[in-house]
């Protein structure tokens, strides 16, 4: 029988303010059995960069990464973000280890093609390596993956890291039972966006398209939840979206079903 492990997506908003970083760690710290914990940090990489006086560009809510973008977002998000989330976690007794994908080239990317927008230096995963970050968990390490990742030839990759947490899911169900939480402001997906207890518990994909048509589910929930079948569908045994604060009780928020 396989163990358990939960793979744990938080935004930006999250882990780049003290406070609330500080009681998701300790809420992490509740989740039992193996665990691994991604994280975005849009929200730094935005505010440093524009101390650095350069401009952020954004499209359809994806961040445009010219060669300017891609020093600061390696900073931030692998550096500032990252060693942040590691060093609470040390202070909590769990030993953490944080990467970007080109760390022991666990996560390899292609540039992703210019079409009608050219997202300069995004990357889009190609191939993760589960059996050598599965190794590091049966050490008792857990990950803290940084939404960055590299081509092979020498580049880092801008990478979003809901596409990492869902890539990393589905490439570490070969060896764990694995659950994929992704945590955000709200209990869940809501069915009214004005009433925070209108969570939707459960959704299949003939209810999400249902509810993409009436306008219910719509913007970045969207590809959100398109990860999250997609995780399903490669052998992750659930995908829950919830609030931060409800990490450690898979039972709430919004669960996905094949």
């Amino acid at each position: 029988m396989k163990k358990k492990l939960t793979v744990i997506k938080v935004g930006g908003k999250i882990v780049e303010e003290e406070q609330t970083l500080h009681r998701l760690l300790e809420d992490f710290r509740e989740v039992p059995g193996y665990k691994v914990l991604v994280h975005g940090g849009g929200r730094s990489a935005t505010r440093i960069a524009s101390q650095l006086g350069i401009e952020s560009q954004m499209v359809h809510g994806r961040r445009i990464t010219d060669a300017d973008t891609l020093r600061v977002v390696t900073m931030v998000y692998g550096g500032l973000v990252n060693k942040n989330i590691v060093a609470g976690l040390q202070a909590l007794d769990i030993n953490a280890l944080g990467l970007t994908g080109a760390d022991m080239n666990v996560i390899r990317s292609a540039k992703r093609p210019v079409g009608e927008v050219d997202y300069g230096f995004v990357g889009d995963v190609k191939q993760v390596d589960g059996e050598r970050l599965a190794g590091l968990i049966r050490q008792g390490i857990v990950p803290v993956m940084a939404p960055l990742t590299h081509d092979g030839r020498g580049n880092m990759l801008n990478t979003n890291a809901d596409t990492i947490a869902g890539e990393v899911s589905k490439s570490l169900s070969e060896f764990f039972d694995v659950t994929l939480v992704y945590c955000f402001e709200k209990k869940g997906v809501l069915s009214d966006e004005n009433d925070d207890n209108s969570v939707i518990s459960r959704i299949d994909r003939e209810l999400f398209a249902y509810y993409v048509a009436e306008g219910v589910i719509q913007g970045g929930m969207i590809p959100k939840l398109e990860n999250a079948f997609q995780a399903i569908d490669a052998g992750v045994s659930k995908v829950v979206i919830t609030q931060a604060s409800a990490i450690h009780q898979t039972e709430e928020g919004t669960q996905i079903i094949a």
